[in-house]
């Protein structure tokens, strides 16, 4: 089945989990699939977390623990394409592409990285002890944000390594697996962490792709790391609210 291979080639381009035996995997159509990759990532970063909050550690401990294990987990894919979005992004219009493509990260990029890990500590924090799904709802949309910017914007590199996604994507028949999910996400939190992580997906990729003029594989990583702290402070503040 094509659909399996593209899951298959998903699982391996987008986790450094073991990949699945006895079947070839295709790379063609997989950010369809990134939501529900990120969902397991999440799942695996919740039992982390009440693992060594059974142990007793705080919750700030805890969560600086998961979000190493998400970087490791994901392979440090998307918070190098943050890093490199910050440098491009602090080098001027005329060198922004070029300072994206420069394999040495600047201050931009070291300070966007240091700030997002910040806040997304902080956010977790107050969140995995009262309200542990949050930690698995905020790496799927967080993956829904590129599907977002794929569907919206025009690739910026004729040669990118990550054109790919562009090229073989189908914005309507991509969205269907995320989806699929909407409704159990609704029945399981309600409208308005549903609100709230379908705002935080798409804020990060109409930004990035606005100020860059469209995208690169640099900024879809960009906008997963960005789209994961902000539906993070965002399910933060709704729960302190509700």
């Amino acid at each position: 089945m094509p659909w399996l291979q593209d899951l298959a080639g998903a699982w391996m381009f987008y986790t450094v989990l073991p990949s699945w035996p006895g079947l070839t995997p295709r790379f063609e159509r997989i950010a369809r699939f990134a939501p529900w990759l990120g969902a397991l990532i999440g799942a695996i970063q919740l039992l982390c977390w009440w693992m060594f909050h059974q142990l007793g550690w705080s919750a700030w401990s805890c969560s600086a623990v998961v979000v190493a294990l998400g970087i490791w987990l994901s392979g440090g894919l998307h918070h190098d394409g943050l890093m490199d979005t910050a440098d491009g992004l602090g080098a001027g219009e005329e060198r922004r592409l070029a300072a994206m493509d420069d394999s040495r990260v600047g201050a931009s990029g070291v300070l966007a990285l240091l700030m997002v890990v910040l806040v997304e500590l902080a956010a977790m924090s107050e969140l995995a002890l009262h309200h542990p799904l949050a930690l698995v709802l905020a790496p799927f949309w967080a993956r829904v944000a590129p599907l977002w910017a794929m569907a919206r914007f025009p690739y910026l590199r004729a040669q990118g390594t990550a054109g790919f996604h562009r090229r073989h994507g189908q914005p309507g028949w991509d969205a269907i697996p995320t989806l699929v999910c909407l409704p159990v996400l609704l029945a399981l939190t309600g409208w308005e962490w549903l609100l709230v992580g379908g705002l935080a997906a798409l804020l990060p990729a109409e930004w990035c792709g606005r100020r860059l003029g469209g995208h690169t594989g640099d900024s879809y990583g960009a906008c997963v790391v960005l789209a994961q702290a902000l539906s993070l402070v965002l399910m933060a503040l709704v729960a302190r609210l509700s």
